[in-house]
């Protein structure tokens, strides 16, 4: 997993041949969209982003693995919301899996935001569940800037959703709240 500086910005170089964009990069390395930019060399910054490169193949690769990730999810949930939640939302790609894993467990609807689409920067898919008066946990693998969770919450509530908690495997920063709702992470991954 260890790639060098050189190593990141190739495989940045080939995911934007295959047509993806900044953010759709992010999620599939696992790092900032802050440096993607950087390793792109365009409007980047001087000095090289304070950011953390996180793995999880290892939990990816196996469904039962991603399930147990989401029954430590479903426990923070129940820790946090004891009467229940009506939704779990997954933000795409990577929250998809632990979306689905946590509302099986607790037996609530499933829906996924997709992130990144347009000038909009991501919308809610109408094909799942309705958020419209139900009670919602939005969950995703990795919390970075907050750009896409920040969004995500304003599409929700727009719909007429209560977001109860926004929860993530990885917190790559110090932030418990984002937008007036809690925040939690399995893990916090920062800086020193």
């Amino acid at each position: 997993m260890a790639l060098s500086v050189d190593e990141l910005r190739d495989r940045v170089l080939a995911l934007r041949e295959e047509g993806l964009n900044d953010q759709q990069i992010a999620d599939e390395m696992s790092i900032s969209k802050s440096t993607i930019t950087w390793l792109q060399g365009s409007s980047a910054p001087e000095a090289k982003p304070d950011d953390v490169r996180i793995g999880w193949r290892s939990i990816g690769v196996r469904p039962q693995r991603i399930d147990a990730i989401g029954m430590i999810m479903t426990d923070i949930i129940d820790e946090h919301h004891p009467e229940g939640i009506d939704t779990v939302v997954g933000i795409s790609l990577n929250g998809i899996f632990f979306s689905q894993s946590v509302a099986e467990q607790i037996g609530a609807e499933v829906s996924i935001f997709r992130s990144a689409v347009g000038d909009k920067g991501g919308a809610l898919s109408h094909k799942y569940a309705n958020v419209g008066g139900r009670k919602v946990v939005i969950v995703d693998d990795l919390f970075n800037s907050g750009e896409t969770m920040r969004r995500a919450i304003e599409v929700l509530q727009n719909d007429g959703a209560e977001v109860v908690l926004c929860l993530v495997m990885v917190n790559k920063t110090e932030k418990n709240e984002i937008a007036g709702i809690p925040l939690r992470g399995l893990i916090r991954a920062v800086s020193v």
